[in-house]
């Protein structure tokens, strides 16, 4: 084979990679499209208002969430399926963002953690990496991150809508969060940072009780803790 055949082979190989690539960056913008509405609706509960219709946010959240199973499907027929890190960055981003929403809904609708493993199936891809595109660990963790940050700023925007026993609530639940993280030995460097800022997050919490407190709402929110969340 002469050089100019050799490199012309070449050409075709990263030719169809390119192929590949942007029929992916295709699929990711319509995820990066539904992301965003998704977020936009549960935006709503930040706002006094929103706090009374919770439910149906939540419900309306899930059904955008069909939308995320079907492009993930489509996600999956573009590239070969031993291929999966090959291509793993051009999806990284919206994954994460899609498990942060996915645990929001959770969190919103039970005020608990959601697996990993339910995470996936929201998403309509697998948990364990054997069985295909799958829902990688540190992409699980990354979102959750994200949910806490997102649950601080819930905490402060609840005492502005009078409801004074959520901030405890999420308090001790980001707590329990950060106990969970302590146990994990991160390398990762990108992770590891996000992590660091969990503190900031139990931070901002902690004061939004401690104003609670000296502002003696804390006997209303617990009393309040014990009935309808």
């Amino acid at each position: 084979m002469s050089v100019s055949e050799m490199f012309a082979a070449l050409q075709g190989a990263l030719g169809q990679d390119q192929d590949i690539r942007e029929e992916i960056r295709k699929v990711v913008q319509a995820l990066e499209q539904t992301a965003r509405e998704i977020l936009t609706l549960l935006q709503g509960v930040h706002q006094g208002p929103g706090f009374q219709h919770i439910s149906k946010k939540c419900q309306k959240a899930r059904e955008h969430f069909g939308t995320v199973r079907t492009q993930m499907e489509s996600l999956k027929t573009k590239f070969p399926a031993d291929q999966y890190y090959r291509f793993h960055e051009h999806w990284r981003f919206v994954l994460q963002r899609l498990v942060f929403l996915a645990a929001f809904v959770v969190y919103l609708e039970s005020e608990t953690l959601v697996t990993r493993e339910a995470v996936a199936e929201i998403l309509g891809i697998e948990a364990d990496r054997e069985r295909g595109f799958h829902l990688d660990i540190e992409d699980y963790l990354s979102g959750v991150l994200t949910l806490a940050s997102e649950l601080a700023r819930l905490a402060v925007n609840s005492v502005t809508a009078g409801d004074y026993s959520r901030p405890l609530r999420i308090s001790a639940f980001i707590n329990e969060l950060d106990s969970g993280f302590r146990l994990l030995n991160l390398k990762n460097d990108s992770l590891r940072k996000r992590y660091d800022g969990l503190k900031y997050d139990v931070k901002k919490i902690e004061e939004v009780v401690y104003d609670l407190s000296i502002r003696g709402l804390n006997k209303e929110a617990t009393v309040s803790a014990g009935g309808e969340k």
